[in-house]
C-alpha cells in the first residue's frame, strides 16, 4: 500500500510507530476564527474565511478525483493539480485501515510527478457530523500530536458546514516542525477530512496551490 510505508517526513509510517506516538495525545487549541463564508453558486469553496485567503495562487487542473471512473470513489469530487496522481489506499493490506479521530485513511494524492514531496490524503468516516469543527480537533489530534499556531476557520463549502485548521505540527517524530493543514467537510454521508502536509515547510508552500485548487472546487458527490 503505497503511502504506508514512508520515512517521519511523510506523515504516516511506519504507520504501527507513528500511531503509537499520537495516540492519547493532544495539543491545547489555538486561536479560533470564526469567518464563516457562504458557497458560491458554482458550489466552489468560498476561502474569504481562510487564515491566509488571498496569498495563495491556485494551481492548474489536471483532473478531477472522487467521481464514477477515478482512482479513489469519495463522498466528495474535486480537481487535482496537473501532475498530481491519486491511489485508493487498500485498507484489506497488510497494515490494515489506518483511523484517526472518526476517519479513515482512503485516498492519497502523489506530488512527486509534478516535482513536490509530499501527498494531498483524503480521510472518510461513516458517521454524519454532528460538529464538524469538533471531528477536525479529533482528526489532529492524532495526526500531529503536538502543535503550535493553530488557528481554526469554520467554512460553508458547496452548502455544507466544514472547518479548517492551519498549524505547525511540532512533535516529537519530527526532524524540525513543518506547517501542515486540513479541511473537514460533513457530507451526508459522513465527515471528509483533506490533509495536507509535506516533507518539510518549503514543500508545504510550494504544494499549496494543489490543495487550494482542491478546497475551491470540492463538491459533495
Amino acid at each position: 500500500m503505497r503511502g504506508l510505508i514512508r520515512g517521519v517526513g511523510f506523515g504516516v509510517v511506519p504507520a504501527a510507530l507513528l500511531l503509537t506516538a499520537v495516540t492519547g495525545c493532544s495539543g491545547e487549541p489555538g486561536k479560533d476564527k470564526r469567518a464563516g463564508s457562504a458557497a458560491s453558486p458554482a458550489k466552489k469553496a468560498d476561502s474569504a474565511g481562510s487564515a491566509d485567503a488571498g496569498a495563495v495562487a491556485v494551481a492548474k487542473k489536471g483532473g478531477s478525483v472522487g467521481g464514477a471512473g477515478s482512482p479513489c470513489a469519495l463522498p466528495v469530487t474535486f480537481d487535482l493539480a496537473a501532475g498530481w496522481q491519486p491511489e485508493a489506499v487498500d485498507t484489506d493490506g497488510e497494515f490494515g485501515a489506518l483511523t484517526q479521530g472518526p476517519v479513515t485513511l482512503s485516498c492519497e494524492i502523489d506530488a512527486k510527478p509534478a516535482g513536490n514531496i509530499g501527498f494531498l490524503r483524503v480521510w472518510t468516516g461513516s458517521e454524519k457530523s454532528a460538529d464538524v469543527r469538533a471531528d477536525l480537533k479529533a482528526f489532529v489530534a492524532e495526526e500531529a500530536a503536538h502543535r503550535d499556531q493553530e488557528t481554526y476557520t469554520d467554512l460553508t463549502v458547496d452548502g455544507l458546514d466544514a472547518a479548517e485548521i492551519v498549524y505547525v505540527n511540532t512533535s516529537d517524530a519530527l526532524d524540525a516542525p513543518k506547517k501542515e493543514r486540513a479541511l473537514a467537510l460533513a457530507t451526508p454521508k459522513g465527515v471528509v477530512v483533506l490533509h495536507l502536509g509535506g516533507l518539510d515547510s518549503a514543500e508545504h508552500d510550494a504544494m499549496l496551490p494543489a490543495y487550494e485548487l482542491a478546497k475551491r472546487t470540492l463538491q459533495d458527490a
